[in-house]
């Protein structure tokens, strides 16, 4: 799919390389993101076809991991640990994080109170957010810490500072959430959603270059993210709240 620069090539042009990289496959994908639901008939937004956008981001996985796979097993050069080094307790977190995610989504989210929307533009997705939601958003978000892990990889490869790396993938990763505008969404959640990606994206370099196991701490945290952004309205927007 991309053709990588010759062997030769200065760092910088590497560097380069997988940033436009990162670009095409995140563009490409939400580009698909849009235009899926359209083909098949069906409204925008990850509730409406589960199922079929599950799919279509498993794709995207793939993707990512046959593009960055070079680079994926750079990893090892920059951390201080052996991956999965103590498998017992990397068992338990993919347990406790899976069984989390699965009582929150079929048990938690249905029994939260209902909104009162009285807005005269259209919710966001996530105010209307159901159980089925959480299905393609996980794989989603293991997507985008794939990205957001070769992006970090990248910048270490250069022998940048931890500090430095932060700064680059916040800056990054909080301006790919100018995308939500095509959504139709209120300027205000596009700058809520774009602070928080850039603070998350200050955080998931430490996360991967320090702490063992970091990577299911960034996937983690990243997703509890959406968990609290799917409670928030039902409680605030709730006619319960409003009285």
């Amino acid at each position: 799919m991309f053709k990588r620069p010759p062997a030769n090539a200065p760092a910088d042009t590497d560097l380069r390389w997988t940033l436009a990289q990162i670009a095409a496959i995140w563009g490409l994908s939400d580009i698909g993101f849009y235009l899926l639901p359209a083909a098949l008939g069906s409204p925008a937004g990850l509730g409406s076809i589960s199922v079929a956008l599950t799919i279509y981001y498993v794709f995207w996985v793939g993707i990512s991991v046959i593009t960055f796979w070079p680079l994926y097993g750079t990893w090892q050069l920059h951390v201080k640990w052996t991956t999965f080094e103590n498998r017992f307790f990397a068992y338990g977190i993919w347990t406790l994080a899976f069984i989390g995610f699965v009582a929150f989504a079929v048990y938690i989210v249905p029994s939260l109170p209902k909104i009162d929307w009285q807005e005269s533009w259209n919710p966001p997705e996530i105010v209307r957010a159901t159980e089925w939601y959480f299905l393609p958003k996980s794989i989603d978000i293991f997507f985008q810490q794939l990205l957001v892990l070769a992006l970090v990889l990248a910048l270490a490869a250069r022998k940048y500072s931890i500090r430095r790396i932060s700064l680059y993938v916040a800056i990054l990763f909080g301006g790919t959430h100018i995308l939500l505008a095509f959504d139709g969404v209120p300027l205000g959640y596009i700058v809520r959603f774009g602070i928080s990606a850039a603070v998350f994206g200050a955080i998931f370099p430490y996360l991967i270059l320090r702490v063992p196991n970091g990577m299911a701490y960034s996937y983690i945290v990243h997703w509890i993210y959406y968990a609290v952004s799917v409670v928030l309205p039902h409680i605030f927007l709730s006619k319960t709240f409003s009285a």
